[in-house]
């Protein structure tokens, strides 16, 4: 079996070669073989030099490099990436420092043991370690976005937004995904809580959260577009 591994890239030339290590390094569970999907999407940096020599300098890692010629959007990166993905699970990766991926085998352990299609890794639950950072992202994203989605669409996560989610790779490629941007997270999550007979599972994961300055990109405007993208997915989609 193999895990397709998709990453989303925008202005990370700096930064990436230290995931891309990160990923190389996993074992998986199961003797599981590792497919990388990097999307750059449209970088105005060295992103994509970094990547070419990256994968010039670790050919027995198995990367597969898309580019956009126009920003479009990390949802529009993913649909890229989940397109072009040929295993039999999908994982999504952002290509900075945030998650850990030493931990895909917490996401695996469900499905591979028969329980699970798709596995969320939360933020909020299990004793792993958790950066402090914004007390009002994280109210936004747990008591807002993630109330919210979960009204809507009758789940009980507690983690919507998170960057972590696995997926059966024939569910996710069945979808008709719509948001170019952040709505990618609450339009995905209300698309799988109707597909027919799902199995949806959370486990606790770490997070190594980026400040501004560090990096981070998501501000107050996208937390609108989540609402907004929970209602017309949820209720009129």
């Amino acid at each position: 079996m193999k895990l397709s591994i998709v990453i989303p890239a925008y202005n990370e030339g700096r930064t990436i070669h230290l995931i891309l290590d990160k990923v190389k390094a996993v074992q998986l569970i199961g003797g599981m073989d590792k497919e990388v999907i990097i999307v750059n999407d449209c970088s105005k940096d060295n992103t994509e030099e970094a990547i070419l020599s990256y994968q010039k300098a670790n050919p027995e890692l198995n990367i597969q490099y898309r580019k956009h010629e126009v920003n479009a959007g990390k949802g529009a990166a993913l649909h890229t990436g989940i397109r072009e993905a040929t295993g039999d699970y999908l994982v999504i990766q952002d290509a900075d420092l945030e998650y850990d991926p030493q931990e895909y085998n917490i996401l695996l352990k469900p499905v591979l043991d028969g329980f699970a299609d798709v596995v969320y890794g939360s933020r909020f639950m299990g004793g792993r370690p958790h950066r402090i950072l914004f007390f009002w992202h994280t109210i936004g994203n747990k008591y807002v976005l993630t109330f919210l989605s979960n009204m809507l669409s009758n789940l009980n996560l507690t983690d919507m937004e998170t960057c972590y989610k696995l997926f059966r790779s024939d569910i996710i490629k069945s979808l008709d995904l719509k948001e170019k941007r952040f709505g990618f997270e609450p339009e995905v999550t209300a698309k799988m809580a109707r597909y027919p007979k799902v199995r949806i599972y959370e486990v606790g994961i770490s997070y190594y959260g980026r400040t501004y300055e560090e990096g981070k990109k998501i501000g107050w405007k996208d937390g609108v577009r989540a609402i907004y993208c929970i209602l017309k997915y949820n209720l009129f989609a």
